[in-house]
């Protein structure tokens, strides 16, 4: 296999809140992209994940959480399957979330590192939600989130209620923008259907949860 070739382990990893009134067959709809690029033949039999001391997934019957900490092996052509898979999820879901997707370049090692060769690593930040409005929300929280803990570094936390607040007129913006492009009936510029992907950055460790 020649290094344009290279597979990937790739870990899925997140927690989307469903509605109560959705069922199991449902679920398995929903997420068979995911189970059926294992190879398997139904959720039951592809829930388990690569690693035997990662959770997989799961669905708490309880609290209506899907979690997701979940690894196969594959390729670029994985990213199809994460698009259908938001799209569904966005069918079930009750409120906004994100699902973070690690591609590991298995291919890599020591002797590439010394060599000064780069992993083909990268990381995708996902979106799903049972509306635009709730996807942004999301959105917007994990932003603050990092923003201040960056900031908070500098400046105390009481001092932030500016830059908040502008984050905030940012995605009222947003919205607004969004709004009126479906009124208008033609898609908002710089809305990717929730997902957005974040590229490489160094290996990540892989959650275990």
């Amino acid at each position: 296999m020649s290094r344009q070739d290279t597979a990937f382990e790739i870990h899925v990893h997140g927690d989307v809140k469903l509605r109560p009134d959705v069922g199991f067959a449902a679920i398995q709809e929903a997420l068979k992209p995911l189970w059926k690029y294992a190879g398997a033949r139904s959720l039951a039999d592809g829930a388990a994940s690569l690693y035997e001391d990662e959770p997989g997934i799961r669905y708490d019957m309880h609290s209506h959480v899907l979690h997701m900490c979940w690894t196969v092996e594959g390729d670029q052509d994985f990213r199809q399957q994460l698009d259908d898979m938001c799209m569904n999820l966005n069918e079930l879901s009750e409120l906004g979330a994100p699902i973070e997707v690690t591609f590991y370049d298995v291919d890599f090692d020591e002797e590439d590192e010394e060599a000064g060769r780069e992993a083909r690593d990268d990381f995708l930040l996902l979106f799903v939600g049972p509306t635009p409005e709730a996807i942004m929300q999301v959105q917007r929280n994990l932003l603050v989130e990092d923003v201040v803990h960056l900031m908070e570094r500098h400046f105390d936390g009481a001092e932030l209620g500016g830059v908040v607040r502008e984050i905030d007129q940012l995605f009222t913006n947003r919205f607004t923008a969004l709004t009126s492009s479906l009124e208008l009936g033609r898609p908002p510029r710089g809305m990717g259907g929730g997902n957005t992907g974040h590229g490489g950055g160094g290996r990540r460790p892989r959650h275990l949860h």
